[in-house]
């Protein structure tokens, strides 16, 4: 009996070492922990993975620091941050799949195209705006509205100068189709992950090297503007009203961060789901999402 108890013991330690680890990154204005959002994404993913590793990001020293550097610790600052976190977390160290909600989603694209070690397996972005957004900041989650307005006021009077660059994250991925010039040469973040200013081959290779990368766009978004950029689409160049679908932007066709040849690997997945930002059922995660995490 104590031998057959053993065996089950290392049956069950091997069930729960198979669960794919999980890294999660929360969107702006959020926090790692929050019981609504990202605790309870956390909870519900353990209850139908038994066994697995969730590891919800804080980027600071608590949960005030971790929702005021959603708006105002520089990206890349942030970015090297969690590439630290994960290279030291032992439960990673053999891969791990990845989801981000909102900003998190193209933070953790970053993570994937910088730091290959250890290796993100997955990608799932729910609502990223992967083609920069927020374009009009039309509005702003929860109870940050009064950091917003300023954010609004900021964004208006200089996105692309350097010291909104370095302090202000939305800036960072703020993306004006009128002023297309000054988005590549002075975006300090999505101009260099979206290979703006040349090829870095090493962030294509990366990149490519995921399994799936599958981006959620929320059908009826009212704060990403355009909502396309989810889907990696965009405002044709010089105009802010018509836009166009990824296969039709350059990045596309020229192939710079390798979402062609993914795309022909049968690796990106393109997801629609009926609702607001972030607007999303229990059952549509159960039957949607988790597939792609077990």
């Amino acid at each position: 009996m104590a031998a057959l108890r053993a065996v089950l013991l290392v049956l069950c330690l091997g069930c729960a070492a198979a669960a794919v680890p999980l890294v999660i990154w929360h969107g702006m204005g959020d926090s790692c922990c929050n019981p609504q959002s990202m605790g309870y994404i956390k909870k519900i993913v353990e209850n139908k993975i038994p066994g697995i590793y969730v590891l919800s990001l804080k980027i600071g020293s608590n949960l005030i620091q971790d929702m005021e550097n959603s708006f105002f610790m520089n990206v890349n600052d942030q970015v090297r941050e969690v590439c630290s976190q994960l290279a030291k977390d032992p439960h990673l160290k053999g891969g791990y799949n990845a989801m981000g909600f909102s900003q998190g989603g193209q933070f953790l694209r970053a993570v994937a195209q910088r730091c290959p070690s250890p290796p993100m397996l997955n990608l799932i972005s729910v609502g990223g705006q992967h083609q920069g957004s927020v374009y009009g900041f039309p509005r702003c989650p929860g109870e940050s509205s009064h950091i917003c307005d300023w954010i609004r006021k900021t964004l208006d009077l200089g996105a692309y100068t350097q010291a909104v660059q370095e302090h202000l994250v939305q800036a960072e991925y703020w993306h004006d189709p009128l002023k297309e010039e000054d988005y590549r040469k002075n975006s300090i973040f999505l101009a260099d992950i979206n290979q703006e200013r040349g090829i870095n081959e090493t962030y294509k290779k990366n990149l490519m090297a995921l399994n799936k990368f599958v981006m959620v766009k929320f059908l009826n978004d009212t704060m990403v503007d355009p909502p396309i950029s989810e889907w990696f689409g965009f405002y044709k160049s010089g105009q802010a009203k018509e836009t166009i679908p990824l296969k039709e932007t350059s990045l596309y066709k020229e192939d710079r961060l390798g979402l062609q040849e993914m795309d022909k690997a049968g690796k990106l997945v393109f997801l629609g789901v009926k609702g607001d930002h972030l607007h999303f059922s229990e059952e549509w995660f159960y039957t949607t999402i988790l597939p792609f995490l077990q």
